[in-house]
């Protein structure tokens, strides 16, 4: 059972400030600790590693190991030396976001120049790691479009659907924000180095795990919560039915986040996951960077118009009259009689409703003839 006390953990004594003391929990505990943010909550970040320390809080041992090895002056050291900075609740940067989450990370280690605290109506773009080429082109569009409005782009940095939403975000000219499921002193996945980089210089990598701490199945399904908290919605853009971006969209939902969902191909087994979201949720289908922005984006500002088909030269005619204009010919034309023949409408009306056409500019009358005018295919509403 530990018996510590502050003054004997290397650099214990920054560990009566609430900043220190988090980073210590941070190496102590797992994330979506229940017991731990329970006691932080009851006793302050400081106060509550002190009972620790001692053995009053965990009697079973269970973090002794961890509490023997903790080292917060090296810690500290690690974060300067790779410009990491740690982010707390009562800092400015802290996304309030994170706050509405029943276990909230304790603290956020951050690298990057975005400040996190002025990411305000940020979304999140995931999905799929192994995504189709379909998919691929509509995250990334997705996420050159979103910031291009001014919105920053949320993702957790995974092959596949997250990484081409960053992508686009970057080609948008960012920000974007890349929360990883590792410690920052690697980059996650390998392959995604100058990705992660690149983040950095126009957003932020983020992380609720130390330095040096790896990537474990129930982490990234801990980190997934962080990326639906963070924005005011999710968007998931192809996902099979086990895809961890199910699991962030659920977490949106329980946080009453918006939550869409991009379909794809009934025969796309990378696009179930999404299907089922919107067959058995109130999930919102969305095919664009207009839509996304429709449901989630500023009120009376990024809403659009139903969308509608392209209007044609007979979209503003009553049925009589596209009776008429479908019945005159486009080449050689018509007189009264054939029209009467093909239309079967009495010689008063047929006349009344060519005249109220060739003032619309629809037909012409040559001689006793009419016909279409064949330049007038398509107009627009009031044109």
């Amino acid at each position: 059972m530990s018996r510590r006390s502050f003054s004997e953990v290397p650099g214990g004594g920054a560990l009566t400030q609430d900043r220190w003391a988090r980073l210590a929990w941070s190496h102590v505990v797992e994330p979506e600790t229940v017991s731990a943010r329970q006691w932080i909550s009851e006793h302050g970040a400081s106060e509550a590693l002190e009972r620790l320390l001692r053995g009053d809080l965990a009697t079973d041992g269970r973090y002794d190991q961890r509490i023997a090895s903790l080292d917060v002056t090296q810690a500290r050291r690690a974060l300067e030396r790779l410009h990491v900075r740690i982010v707390v609740p009562d800092d400015d940067e802290w996304p309030g976001g994170l706050d509405q989450l029943d276990d909230p990370p304790i603290c956020l280690y951050v690298k990057g120049s975005a400040d996190l605290g002025v990411l305000d109506g940020s979304i999140a773009v995931v999905g799929s790691r192994a995504a189709t080429a379909y998919g691929l082109h509509v995250a990334a569009d997705l996420g050159e479009g979103l910031v291009g409005r001014g919105v920053t782009v949320v993702s957790g940095a995974a092959f596949g659907i997250d990484a081409a939403a960053h992508r686009g975000a970057l080609a948008g000219g960012g920000p974007t924000v890349a929360v990883l499921a590792r410690g920052l002193d690697r980059a996650y996945p390998q392959a995604h180095e100058g990705l992660l980089r690149a983040v950095q210089e126009q957003g932020a990598v983020v992380s609720e795990l130390p330095l040096g701490w790896a990537p474990y199945r129930q982490r990234f399904i801990a980190r997934n919560r962080i990326i639906a908290a963070m924005g005011v919605g999710t968007v998931v853009v192809e996902a099979g039915l086990r895809s961890g971006s199910l699991n962030t969209a659920r977490v949106a939902r329980g946080l009453n986040r918006h939550v869409a969902a991009v379909p794809g191909p009934v025969t796309s087994v990378q696009s179930a996951g999404c299907h089922q979201l919107l067959r058995e949720t109130d999930a919102t289908l969305v095919t664009d960077t207009a839509e996304v922005l429709d449901l989630m984006g500023r009120l009376g500002v990024d809403a659009v118009g139903r969308v509608r088909a392209p209007e044609t030269a007979d979209s503003g005619l009553d049925p009589v009259a596209r009776t008429v204009w479908s019945a005159v010919p486009v080449r050689d034309g018509a007189d009264l009689g054939r029209m009467q023949l093909l239309t079967a409408l009495d010689s008063a009306t047929l006349l009344g409703v060519l005249g109220q056409l060739a003032v619309q500019g629809l037909v012409q009358r040559d001689g006793d003839r009419w016909r279409k005018v064949p330049t007038v295919k398509t107009r627009r509403a009031g044109g």
